[in-house]
């Protein structure tokens, strides 16, 4: 019983096994978490400027395309150079936007146009940094160890979405943007200490220079690589139509009642069950049929995502509700029901994401990998951007319910067509990766 109750837990080996590896994971993780607080400031700090939520959105919006652009070169660079000085790089002219960031704070110059302008770059070099990080990562460890990298990543994910935005508002509340831009300039210095530490990583085989001709290799690539072309395309799937993120703010005001404090207690939850799905990730790592398990995880992502449908569903038609819904009035026994289900939620998602990450990092060759970690980055990112289009646009014809409701029905259908005609992908096998 004590074998099966410490292989339950999160698989710790990646640490024994590669130093380099543990450094450059704790660097990410407080520079993820300083990277968080100045997100959530930097919107914060917008609304005091304008007063305008649609600036708010727009911070968002603006740094979306030079993020993609940002993502898929530095897939090239990663593809071409050292990725080691690649990710240095990227992450000094991070390090550079956040300290402008806080010297105009400190100076009471920031102005709208610095706060856009400085978040567009903080956004690009950090896909850079990402695309650069994720394919140092099998040069550091073993096949084996891979599906363990990626649930500690999921570690590094609670931890940025859980408590970055809390503890920012706390700062900003307490200390003010410039102490929170400054601490977020601290706790990136241990981004250089993960980083400056590894050893030289050159890409291995043949060598693209970045350019045209380096994009279209890695689409010839992505074109034969079924495996790999199908988990991207799931992942768009069950971000486009299984994001509600859009709708809780929406929900804590007119449906749930709670107000703010439903809103975060809500995206805490998806944040909280990707937590704990890395805590005990042991029998994820023991997987093999890592297609099946994709399916699986977005399966039950979608299940989650529509049982929430149907919890604000029942929020919409007043069941369990003790009086009529406001700030200072909660539905209490929908709003706990609607957090499983997004627990449950961001727990598969992160489940998807580990085997959906460990595939790119184990079946794409090492001269390609870069560009194909970029090109994840890239779907990472822009799938739940189009979930907010979907979610915002139904609600806004239908109801609020029905976005997560039906959203879930059609990531269970779309997902299990696919997968049912993709027998490769049912077939892949850990231990021979292909992509």
């Amino acid at each position: 019983m004590a074998r099966l109750t410490r292989d339950s837990f999160l698989d710790l080996r990646p640490f024994r096994h590669s130093p380099a590896f543990a450094r450059m994971w704790i660097g990410s993780t407080l520079a993820g978490l300083g990277g968080q607080l100045t997100v959530v400031a930097v919107m914060l700090h917008m609304f005091a400027l304008t007063g305008s939520t649609f600036a708010v959105a727009m911070i968002a919006v603006a740094g979306l395309l030079p993020m993609v652009v940002a993502g898929l070169y530095g897939g090239m660079l990663a593809d071409a150079f050292d990725r080691r000085r690649v990710a240095l790089i990227a992450a000094s002219v991070t390090f550079a936007s956040t300290l402008v960031l806080a010297v105009l704070a400190w100076t009471a110059q920031e102005t709208v146009w610095w706060l856009y302008a400085l978040s567009i770059i903080n956004s690009a070099a950090n896909s850079i940094v990402m695309a650069a990080r994720q394919s140092i990562v099998p040069r550091l460890l073993p096949r084996e160890l891979l599906p363990a990298a990626s649930a500690l990543g999921g570690i590094t994910m609670g931890i940025m979405v859980m408590g970055g935005p809390a503890l920012a508002g706390v700062l900003v509340a307490f200390t003010g943007y410039a102490w929170t831009y400054s601490i977020d300039v601290v706790l990136m210095l241990a981004n250089f200490l993960g980083l400056w530490t590894l050893p030289a990583i050159l890409p291995e085989g043949t060598v693209v220079r970045p350019g045209w001709a380096s994009l279209k290799d890695g689409w010839r690539f992505l074109r034969r690589a079924s495996n790999i072309r199908l988990q991207f395309l799931l992942d768009v799937i069950a971000m486009t139509f299984g994001q509600p993120i859009a709708l809780f703010p929406a929900l804590g005001t007119v449906v749930l009642g709670g107000g703010a404090i439903t809103t975060g207690m809500l995206t805490a939850s998806i944040a909280a069950g990707a937590f704990l799905s890395s805590v005990f990730s042991g029998p994820v790592g023991r997987v093999r049929h890592q297609g099946l398990g994709i399916q699986r995880a977005i399966t039950a992502y979608g299940v989650s995502i529509a049982l929430f449908g149907i919890a604000v569903l029942a929020g919409s038609l007043g069941l369990f509700a003790p009086a009529p819904v406001d700030a200072s009035h909660a539905n209490i026994a929908v709003i706990a029901v609607a957090m499983v289900a997004l627990a449950g939620a961001g727990a598969a998602d992160n489940v998807s994401s580990i085997f959906r990450n460990t595939m790119v990092q184990a079946a794409v060759p090492d001269a390609i990998r870069g560009r194909l970690q970029g090109i994840f980055i890239v779907v990472v990112a822009g799938g739940p951007r189009l979930g907010s289009l979907y979610a915002g646009s139904l609600a806004t014809i239908a109801a609020l319910w029905f976005p997560p409701l039906l959203g879930g029905i059609l990531i269970v259908v779309l997902v299990g067509v696919l997968v049912r005609l993709s027998p490769r992908f049912r077939a892949y096998d850990a231990l021979e990766p292909a992509p």
